[in-house]
């Protein structure tokens, strides 16, 4: 990969990257941070990647920088950074929106991931796969389950409007 068709990733695909790590971690800095951490694993890879497969190597490289940035915090959280907000109540309905991003948080982290590479940014299933390390009949079961427990979560659209 040429210094200008890694540029051409940069401003083709950097808002795609951010928007899916965000979906996921809803926290903005750690976001940019993630998608900054993939372009530079990008540019050392230059060389091995091609333009035409540089799509799915970022978002690749976003999802396990990504979950290593999860697990590291799972470690280190300290307690009295603990978030007190969480625990209580404020509620004040925002729409649909907010209903779709609370049913989306509370599917499990591979469902979430492979819900949102599908119906948020169109990849297909072996693409998908590639991305998350799975094969293509587990990337369709996780789909299922996922949208599965968001109809569940959901319910009816009427009872929502």
């Amino acid at each position: 990969m040429t210094t200008e068709e890694y540029n051409k990733c940069v401003d083709e695909h950097s808002d795609n990257v951010y928007r899916f790590i965000l979906k996921n971690i809803r926290d903005e800095e750690k976001a940019r941070d993630i998608v900054q951490d993939t372009y530079e694993k990008l540019w050392v890879k230059a060389e091995g990647v091609s333009y035409n497969k540089a799509r799915s190597y970022l978002f690749s490289a976003a999802y396990h920088t990504m979950i290593d940035v999860i697990r590291k915090e799972k470690k280190m959280k300290p307690l009295d950074e603990m978030d007190y907000d969480q625990h209580s109540y404020h509620h004040a309905y925002r729409g649909l929106n907010e209903v779709l991003e609370k049913a989306l948080s509370r599917l499990p982290e591979k469902q979430r991931t492979v819900l949102l590479l599908r119906d948020y940014e169109g990849y297909p299933y072996d693409e998908i796969g590639e991305i998350t390390g799975l094969n293509e009949s587990q990337v369709k079961v996780y789909i299922y389950r996922a949208r599965l427990a968001m109809k569940k979560f959901i319910g009816s659209l009427e009872t929502i409007l």
